[in-house]
């Protein structure tokens, strides 16, 4: 008889606690494929993500009533409570290394309905939870959950993530009539030292989003990249963000300014640069809408486990509400739910992924950072020493803000800071489509008009929406590719730094990396023309990773459980499948509907997906296809309605 074990460990790169619930047997490793070759299913896989883990490292079997971890010939052994052996009889709370993830083990018996797992507080303060049989059924019924004693909460709307796509989706619904007790959202809030949950991050939609831009070099009084009408605060996008930003100006006597941005608005995209709104003043708007449309009534902090359809054409959501005071486990059930959950991980290469793994260095010791991480350290250590070397990785947008930081602090602090651009291969002309072509300057690709913008209306969308899958995928890669924003002070930047010696593109990849001290001894292979043509070796302060985040499937255990419990197929770019209303192909349920939004929706109806514009383009057709499917209570956002919320906005009123 097979056993349900809980297995959880804290990321060695993001620190980051996971968990996942299988039944065995269990097959652990780096490759799927080498998995999958074994014949173990493939909702037992565990794939763990280092170098330091071998294609097939180990397997948890279920033999003669004990659990046994068996490592399957690896290269670096497994490790049960410190001991290295080649099988092991596993207890409840023990402890099994593989590569750096130490990995604890809880057990249940299966197919028992209802199990209490034993084990001290110490190991972890939880049990597992959705049990056994939530987890392996496709439908639930009602009653079954009752038994289970956790608190249900029955509602029409449900919203998953907590940020942005979540209460763009639920600022929708308010302005279509639906009450604000009518709609749940479920997402994660940071706590502090004590357990508490931090005031600051308190059910804001977009504190990820702002500590993304942060970490990313983009404050308060940066701008982001974003266009100025695309407004998360106001379905009509009027007055844009300039009409706003000149006003408060004009207000204020800077006549002048006011009037230059304006010019700005009228004369783009063509005779002058895109205005793009700071960042401060769009998060000071969402706070005003959120008060407005009782953001606070709707959200719940909380940890989405499971999500499973129920037998009366509807969803019930399992999740826990957890803290360092212990956890508290609930259900939500609801007709009508909206995933958007984000970017589940940073982008690391494995290179670096390897060196992290090996170093262990301490968080504010770092000498290898990703650029959406916390990285102010590596600044102050510069600013410290009166300069430094910095090798970046990677050239899109998150790059250019790398370099912005560099030549400010030469600029105004005088700090001697070399920036080298490690740059895989040279970029000779950007991307083509039909008679359009992208502009490099400095082997970057320009983007030239607003993305997002141009996706929002016209024929690229309808030509998108009309494409099979194989053709959007097609699409997307005529259009894709990494960019920057066409910006004259970030390329008048590079120029001075070239000329003056303190910036320098170098093609190639990185061999190898080690720490020697306070320094990092970096070989490069330089390469030209896809060959090898020079190795060299570096010593730099800091490597700074800009490439990027990463939407996959796999990194996201929720979607992961969803997409292989209901056999979902995915799009050609292993995203999830949406209609072009962005409901989840394959989990309607009655009457009932799930939704997508975000970057787990690339490659479906919509380009820009993890943009301003993307999130309420996604928003709005969900909500006109419920609204065609005459869900009680939902009204059309007509002329006059839409006239009669806007006015309402203005005055700040509820809708």
């Amino acid at each position: 008889m097979p056993v349900t074990v809980t297995l959880f460990w804290n990321d060695p790169v993001t620190e980051a606690e996971q968990e996942i619930v299988a039944i065995t047997p269990i097959a652990i490793g780096r490759s799927p494929e080498t998995i999958s070759a074994q014949g173990i299913p493939e909702r037992q896989h565990v794939i763990l993500n280092s170098l330091q883990v071998s294609r097939f490292h180990a397997s948890i079997d279920w033999k003669d009533r004990e659990l046994i971890v068996t490592d399957q010939g690896s290269s670096n052994g497994v490790l049960v409570n410190g001991r290295s052996c080649q099988s092991s009889t596993l207890s409840d709370g023990d402890v099994v290394q593989i590569g750096p993830f130490q990995i604890t083990v809880l057990r249940t018996q299966f197919p028992s309905r209802v199990t209490t797992v034993a084990h001290s507080p110490a190991i972890r303060p939880q049990s597992s939870f959705p049990p056994a049989w939530f987890i392996e059924s496709d439908r639930i019924s009602l009653s079954d959950l009752a038994r289970e004693g956790k608190e249900i909460e029955q509602l029409d709307f449900a919203a998953i993530g907590g940020g942005l796509g979540s209460y763009i989706w639920a600022d929708l619904l308010r302005l279509s009539g639906i009450r604000a007790d009518q709609i749940r959202v479920l997402g994660k809030v940071q706590f502090d030292e004590t357990g508490n949950i931090r005031p600051d991050a308190n059910q804001k939609p977009y504190w990820n989003y702002k500590q993304l831009c942060e970490f990313s070099q983009i404050p308060a009084h940066e701008r982001l990249r974003s266009n100025s009408d695309s407004c998360p605060d106001n379905i009509w996008g009027f007055p844009s963000y300039a009409l706003r930003e000149a006003w408060t100006d004009f207000s204020k006597g800077d006549i002048g300014h006011s009037l230059k941005l304006l010019w700005q608005v009228f004369a783009e995209p063509t005779g002058i640069e895109t205005y793009t709104p700071r960042s401060g003043r769009v998060f000071d708007s969402i706070d005003r809408e959120t008060q407005r449309v009782g953001w606070h009534q709707m959200f719940r902090y909380g940890d989405v486990r499971a999500i499973r359809k129920t037998n009366d054409d509807r969803y019930v959501i399992a999740y826990s509400r957890s803290s360092v005071r212990g956890a508290d486990y609930r259900y939500l059930v609801a007709r009508y739910v909206h995933v958007a959950i984000g970017y589940p991980a940073l982008r690391y290469l494995p290179l670096v992924t390897a060196y992290r793994e090996k170093t262990k260095e301490a968080f504010h010791d770092r000498l290898v950072v990703n650029a959406y991480e916390d990285h102010q350290h590596v600044y102050q250590k510069l600013r410290s020493r009166g300069g430094g070397i910095i090798i970046l990785q990677g050239r899109g947008i998150v790059a250019s803000r790398i370099i912005q930081r560099v030549y400010e602090m030469r600029q105004q602090e005088g700090c001697k800071i070399q920036l080298i651009h490690m740059i895989r291969s040279p970029v000779p002309q950007g991307h083509r489509y039909q008679t359009s072509q992208r502009i490099v300057k400095n082997h970057q690709e320009l983007q030239p008009f607003n993305w997002p913008k141009a996706c929002w209306g016209g024929e690229l969308r309808e030509k998108l929406e009309n494409a099979n899958p194989e053709e959007r995928k097609r699409l997307l890669s005529d259009w894709g590719g990494t960019t920057t924003a066409d910006r004259r002070d970030w390329q008048e930047m590079i120029d001075q730094g070239i000329r003056s010696g303190w910036y320098r593109i170098l093609f190639g990849e990185i061999k190898d990396l080690r720490r020697e001290g306070d320094h990092l001894r970096i070989d490069t292979l330089e390469k030209a023309e896809g060959r090898i043509t020079n190795e060299q070796m570096i010593k730099v302060d800091f490597l700074i990773d800009a490439t990027g985040l990463t939407n996959e499937i796999q990194f996201s255990p929720l979607l992961k459980d969803l997409v292989l419990r209901y056999k979902l197929e995915l799009n050609p770019t292993q995203r999830l499948s949406v209609s072009n209303a962005f409901e989840i192909n394959g989990m309607r349920n009655g009457t009932a509907r799930m939704y997508a939004a975000g970057a787990m929706t690339l490659g479906g109806p919509y380009a820009a997906v993890d943009s301003f514009l993307g999130l309420q383009y996604a928003a709005i057709v969900a909500v006109d296809d419920l609204q065609s499917a005459n869900v009680a209570g939902l009204k059309g956002l007509n002329g006059l309605r839409s006239f009669g919320q806007w006015m309402r906005w203005v005055q700040n009123q509820a809708p």
